[in-house]
């Protein structure tokens, strides 16, 4: 399986972003996808997860309220929309992927290469 992130850029506190994660090479129903973000000198940490047929979702305190992870098993690809960021929510944003639904980054078999999202203050 291979991922493609994308949808990182540069933007301003309070502004939205959406970064979408394109899966091949397998079939993308078959596993459950989450997000996770790694900041410069902090470990990856999760953020959202979403079950296999999406009816299912599970965040972070972090962005409760505030992301929304959601899927499209037609176009195999998975999203995080991300509303009212802010400056703690820059980071290298990655997607990964894994059979059963989890929020450690060991357990997930498949990784993107990840999309950055710098948030200014």
């Amino acid at each position: 399986v291979q991922l493609q992130a994308s949808g990182g850029g540069l933007v301003q506190a309070g502004d939205s972003l959406r970064l979408s994660c394109a899966a091949s090479g397998g079939t993308f129903s078959n596993y459950v996808m989450g997000w996770f973000r790694q900041a410069p000198g902090k470990e990856r940490e999760f953020v959202a997860r979403i079950t296999w047929g999406g009816s299912s979702t599970y965040y972070a305190d972090s962005v409760k309220g505030r992301f929304t992870i959601s899927r499209d098993n037609a176009k195999d690809t998975v999203y995080l929309q991300m509303n009212s960021l802010k400056p703690e929510d820059t980071a290298v944003y990655y997607c990964a992927s894994v059979r059963n639904p989890s929020v450690r980054p060991a357990e997930y078999q498949y990784w993107g290469q990840g999309t950055l999202v710098t948030v200014s203050s």
